[in-house]
């Protein structure tokens, strides 16, 4: 007969501003490697506790890793700023001694390079379909779009950069949306474009800088501005400056990371243990 018990662990955890020159800025990640997974819900509440955007695990296999994302409130199948987040730790931490990672994931093979002290995601390329604009999405943002493209996210250009920081969405109301958040887009005075991403049904009104919106963001902007090369500045309360290259149905997204924490977290996890 087996009796139920509880195992206790400690894991590394760190958190990293990503796409960021120093801390305080971009958009932070916790990075917890795992020697083997935990249960999902062991992971999920780990996010939870961390309360950041994103928390993200990965387990090396030889000389790849498995890699997954998880919010505060549901794991996610894409995540550009934790995925620069874990390369950082790869490369820094670990003394990975390639140039270049390949994390397995839901949203397939990812690859980061690093070079001198940028890291680049090679991620996939997402084409926007035109839509209607929704009504709801009008209203939850306060003012309609010029344009409203639909992928993994909604995507609403505006005419401005000073429209794209004005607005205060009703975050609620975004809620009621059938996409995993909104992504608000318009040409930048400094920059080639500027954005901003709310995600309220993953628990995140506002997220601080996010590579994945860019998979959507720079194919569009390479098309309108017909150049493969951007430069990139997310409007939120931390900034993020992202560098975009976009490569038939590639885009790769590049940027700094900095370390902010380093520790220890203590866990249980429920084991079946003793003899028959």
């Amino acid at each position: 007969m087996k009796n139920a018990g509880t195992i206790k662990m400690k894991l590394p955890i760190y958190q990293i501003d990503a796409f960021a020159e120093s801390v305080f800025h971009g958009n932070p990640a916790a990075v917890c490697p795992l020697k083997e997974w935990l249960p999902d819900e062991i992971l999920q509440a780990i996010a939870e506790e961390n309360n950041l955007s994103e928390t993200t695990f990965y387990v090396k296999r030889e000389k790849t890793y498995e890699l997954r994302w998880f919010t505060p409130n549901k794991e996610v199948d894409l995540c550009g700023h934790a995925t620069l987040a874990a390369a950082y730790v790869v490369f820094e931490k670990e003394g990975f001694k390639n140039n270049k990672i390949i994390f397995h994931s839901a949203g397939g093979d990812l690859r980061v390079k690093k070079k001198n002290d940028y890291l680049t995601l090679d991620f996939p390329a997402q084409v926007g379909i035109y839509c209607e604009i929704p009504d709801a999405l009008t209203k939850a943002l306060g003012k309609k779009p010029k344009s409203v493209y639909r992928a993994m996210d909604f995507m609403a250009v505006f005419e401005s950069e000073d429209v794209v920081e004005s607005l205060r969405p009703n975050f609620l109301l975004l809620t009621e949306l059938d996409l995993r958040g909104v992504i608000v887009t318009a040409p930048g005075r400094n920059v080639d474009f500027v954005s901003r991403f709310f995600a309220p049904n993953y628990a995140i009104n506002e997220d601080p800088v996010t590579g994945s919106a860019h998979c959507l963001l720079a194919p569009y902007w390479a098309d309108r501005l017909n150049k493969e090369n951007l430069t990139a500045f997310q409007l939120s309360k931390r900034t993020g400056l992202i560098q975009c290259e976009v490569k038939g149905d590639r885009v790769f997204i590049s940027g700094k990371a900095v370390q902010y924490l380093e520790g220890t977290i203590q866990i249980e996890c429920q084991s079946n243990t003793g003899a028959s």
